[in-house]
């Protein structure tokens, strides 16, 4: 007769498996997928004939639908089972609250503090472009301690490489508009050639065209014939008002995270950031 102090498995507890907690997969939470390394936020769970799915989006809005199978996920490095979510009217939490995400689509640190600024820096176009990149990578930037400055233009790039004279311990990124071939912007791009810059660039005419149209609730942006200016050209085909400055607040409204922007926009400032943030060390501006 079998003692009832004894368990019928006969495993030493060390080797037995941990139970992995179950997790609801609510809209926003952010997990990775264990076979692939896809790193994304949940946007739908569906029931299918095969099982129940979940669809992760990443940074860039690429979609990938997986199955809910158990141990499958990573949750802030933990393993973990998702599973469908409650009911709305459920009141009783199940397993570890949804992690808070920054409006780049980064886990959130809370209470971290600002850094001190790095010698490095980050140049921009405009003070759009500036304040775009401040929306949505704003905390990212300061927990990094990365400063983004605007130039006004990039016509006296080189020059203004020169005086900042970058090195492995301040790095300098700059983002250009409308870095395509052929455009005077890549002409002046390919005359810096100082290994502790990088410059990269979106297609865009103009930052605002980096924002989906959708978001700000338009069909596309139009096209404005050459010579014209084109926020003047572009708030006249929509039937704004002509000032600028209160259509690019419109615009700017309408941003909440990265969601709302070009993936053509994402990589590049991503980039941008890495670069200044590797190797260099904190300065005192």
């Amino acid at each position: 007769m079998r003692s009832r102090r004894y368990s019928s498995d006969l495993t030493p507890p060390w080797q037995r498996s941990k139970p992995v907690p179950e997790v609801p997969a609510e809209p926003d939470l952010v997990v990775e997928e264990v076979t692939t390394g896809f790193c994304g936020a949940v946007i739908r769970c569906e029931k299918t004939a095969q099982g129940p799915t979940v669809t992760l989006e990443d940074r860039f809005g690429k979609h990938r639908v997986f199955p809910m199978e158990p141990r499958g996920f990573l949750l802030e490095g933990k393993v973990v089972t998702l599973i469908r979510p409650r009911p709305a009217t459920a009141t009783t939490p199940t397993g570890p609250a949804p992690p808070r995400r920054t409006a780049s689509g980064s886990l959130a640190v809370p209470g971290a503090r600002a850094r001190v600024a790095r010698a490095g820096r980050i140049y921009v176009e405009g003070r759009h472009d500036a304040e775009l990149v401040e929306k949505v990578w704003g905390d990212d930037l300061r927990i990094e301690g990365v400063v983004v400055e605007y130039l006004a233009g990039i016509d006296d790039l080189p020059a203004i490489v020169k005086d900042f004279s970058p090195t492995p311990e301040a790095r300098l990124g700059v983002l250009v508009d409308h870095l395509v071939p052929g455009s005077k912007e890549s002409r002046i791009a390919a005359a810096v050639t100082d290994e502790n810059v990088l410059i990269v660039g979106h297609p865009y005419i103009d930052i605002w065209e980096a924002v989906k149209p959708a978001s700000v609730g338009i069909g596309a942006w139009p096209r404005v014939p050459h010579g014209q200016d084109w926020k003047t050209g572009v708030c006249r085909a929509l039937g704004w008002p002509g000032n600028t400055g209160a259509a690019w607040q419109r615009i700017l409204s309408a941003v909440t995270s990265y969601r709302d922007l070009q993936p053509d926009l994402l990589g590049p400032v991503e980039r941008l950031i890495d670069h200044v943030t590797v190797g260099g060390p904190t300065g005192g501006s």
